[in-house]
């Protein structure tokens, strides 16, 4: 349902949620290495989410990514959006095109229950229920 990327966006969040309750700034090495995720890959979606302002980062040797308390906060249907778009929740299953529910495909009742079932988690569930977990 959510891109690769996403998840790994979503990963990385929660994983600076974890270390910025303890005031801790983690740099791309270890966040790359502690969630088994490609550096280069990682670092780009991360700078994306630095950009959009969900997560914040430092250059330096002191520096690195880091999330305030307010990101706890934040559902997860935030880092959705900014990497996938919501569009992803909506498009047909079966991949056509015309798919609504004037012209709906053979399955779009089904996956429409289960889509919006999965936006809904999305848009309850935060940060913070994921670090707690």
């Amino acid at each position: 349902m959510i891109s690769k990327t996403c998840g790994y966006g979503i990963r990385g969040i929660v994983y600076l949620a974890v270390k910025s309750t303890q005031n801790q700034k983690v740099g791309i090495q270890e966040l790359s290495k502690e969630l088994d995720i490609p550096q280069h890959f990682l670092g780009k979606v991360m700078q994306d989410l630095a950009r959009r302002g969900l997560i914040h980062s430092i250059k330096g040797p002191n520096g690195g990514f880091y999330v305030t308390q307010d990101a706890l906060k934040m559902p997860l249907i935030r880092v959705v959006e900014a990497i996938d778009g919501l569009g992803i929740l909506q498009k047909c299953f079966l991949g056509r095109e015309e798919c609504s529910e004037t012209n709906p495909c053979h399955l779009h009742e089904e996956f429409a229950t289960c889509r919006n079932g999965i936006f809904n988690n999305f848009r309850k569930k935060t940060i913070g229920d994921l670090v707690k977990t």
